[in-house]
């Protein structure tokens, strides 16, 4: 079994990133941090095959960490799951090896494609000689299947809902303003937004503060 650690401040998206990792039996997720520094330390004393890592984190950033790790040759994978998309950051971040780049917010399949793309690296490599059919299945492996949504659900009414879910504020929107922003019904709205969340491309949170009725806000996970 795989040893995996979580870097990632925010604690709804490091509980999400738990969630998948531990859906697949091939991982264990031995610890979870906030910040790099703190996982640095936890490293230089413990052992672990994969890293789950953010960029944008207090003190001490993900591209840090990674570069500190490399530079102390400490063996570990790394996952990039990160807001952090422009040009210059994704490549520097490539060129330090990382397994798989994952842009928030990002869906179960797409971190579970994660998650295989280290396995076979993994096994590629396991051996004393490394088999040119390994090698093609770790660059060259088929191609996803795209997904479609349920029945029931249009493609393009999802995409309404998360460009919405995009623009929203840290907190989040409750279905109502989702459904005034989109023109979309109320019903629809929550129709969909249960949708997202199940596939992991939304995060949901109650809110108590309302000074009534607690209502519950959606938002993309970064």
């Amino acid at each position: 079994m795989y040893r995996v650690i979580i870097v990632e401040d925010d604690p709804m998206v490091s509980l999400l990133d738990r969630t998948y990792v531990e859906r697949d039996a091939r991982f264990q997720v031995v610890q979870t941090f906030q910040d790099g520094r703190a996982a640095l330390s936890w490293l230089a004393q413990n052992s672990a095959d994969l890293a789950v890592l953010d960029v944008y984190m207090p003190l001490f950033t993900g591209s840090e960490l990674l570069q500190a790790l490399r530079v102390r040759s400490i063996p570990i994978d790394a996952i990039m799951v990160t807001a952090a998309n422009d040009a210059s950051t994704v490549d520097a971040l490539l060129k330090l090896g990382v397994v798989d780049y994952l842009v928030k917010p990002f869906t179960v399949e797409r971190f579970q494609q994660a998650l295989d793309t280290f396995c076979r690296h993994r096994e590629a490599v396991s051996g004393e000689a490394v088999e040119q059919q390994a090698l093609d299945r770790l660059f060259s492996p088929a191609a996803p299947v795209a997904r479609q949504p349920p029945k029931g659900l249009q493609r393009d009414t999802l995409e309404r809902v998360l460009s919405c879910l995009r623009t929203a504020p840290p907190q989040g929107l409750p279905s109502e303003a989702i459904s005034r922003h989109t023109g979309l019904s109320a019903v629809t709205v929550r129709r969909y937004v249960n949708y997202l969340v199940e596939r992991g491309d939304v995060v949901s949170a109650v809110n108590y503060d309302t000074g009534g009725r607690p209502c519950r806000l959606y938002r993309c996970p970064g």
